[in-house]
């Protein structure tokens, strides 16, 4: 009786250990993503768009036109909002103008996402989207259309929302990792969750490729930036080809200031050429 008191103190003991330092890992853990995510800097940008190669066969011969991006925390959630405006140049077909926009509000606690998004084909609408994406407890979840209504997506166990995505990737960069996947959930199109593998390269001049300009607020870019090369795979129907790949450079405080795309046909640049900070939500307070 004596040795099985003393074997039940020992494990209890044991299991105390393990369970502090899990608890203390878990906390470091969420003490770096706080750092992260406090970094990050609330901000307006304009993005020159440029089509800089094509393949032989495709029908595209130029795409041009630019986005822009806001990205700032409200009082309980991050808030994005994008405006693409592009111009699609054929050889058999007139010039074709297309905008969209596309926004999310994604709480701090990155459980759960609202998701908006409009495509319109020389003025006229020819898609939008709305709904609503959860996670539970367990890590899996569903993300539910309200437009249009029947579509849905099962959310795998350890799916990510986009922010959360930025912070959990600017983690493993930080921490010297130079390979991280992710499957992320954004809702931009009806296609569903997709799959992201991440290489960390070097660190880099948070200016290079970039064109001084008034308009660009350089001090924005004056911190760590690293140069990432991510693929893109649907996560519904795993494939060994990526539907496509995007060098970027990315600091920090969460700006991207260069992006090459590359796709299937064409490759496009995605190049800073306006940046500036803006105010923080007060919150009702004044």
């Amino acid at each position: 009786m004596a040795l099985a008191s003393s074997f039940r103190k020992i494990l209890c003991a044991a299991l105390a250990v393990a369970s502090a330092v899990v608890f203390s890992a878990n906390a470091r853990a969420a003490l770096l993503d706080s750092e992260i995510a406090k970094n990050l800097l609330p901000h307006k940008a304009l993005y020159d768009i440029r089509m800089v190669t094509r393949h032989n066969g495709t029908s595209i011969l130029n795409i041009h036109g630019e986005m822009g991006y806001e990205w700032r925390p409200d009082c309980d959630a991050w808030v994005t909002s994008h405006h693409f405006n592009l111009a699609y140049e054929y050889a058999d077909a007139p010039v074709l103008n297309v905008v969209s926009d596309f926004s999310t509000y994604e709480p701090f606690d990155g459980k759960s996402l609202s998701f908006t998004s409009r495509r319109a084909r020389g003025g006229d609408l020819y898609e939008e989207l709305r709904g609503n994406a959860s996670l539970g407890s367990d890590g899996t979840g569903n993300a539910s259309y309200s437009m249009p209504p029947e579509l849905a997506f099962s959310l795998s166990k350890g799916t990510l929302f986009p922010m959360k995505h930025t912070i959990a990737l600017l983690k493993s960069i930080k921490s010297g990792q130079k390979f991280f996947n992710a499957v992320v959930f954004d809702g931009s199109d009806d296609e569903g969750p997709v799959e992201i593998s991440a290489v960390a390269g070097k660190m880099v001049n948070g200016m290079t490729g970039l064109v001084p300009s008034p308009k660009l607020d350089a001090s924005l870019l004056s911190g760590p930036a690293w140069f990432v090369r991510m693929a893109f795979f649907p996560a519904k129907t795993p494939a060994e080809e990526a539907d496509y790949e995007m060098n970027a450079v990315i600091h920090e405080n969460g700006i991207i200031s260069d992006m090459r795309i590359d796709y299937k046909d064409f490759s496009v640049t995605q190049k800073l050429v306006a940046l500036e900070r803006l105010k923080n939500a007060t919150c009702g307070l004044k």
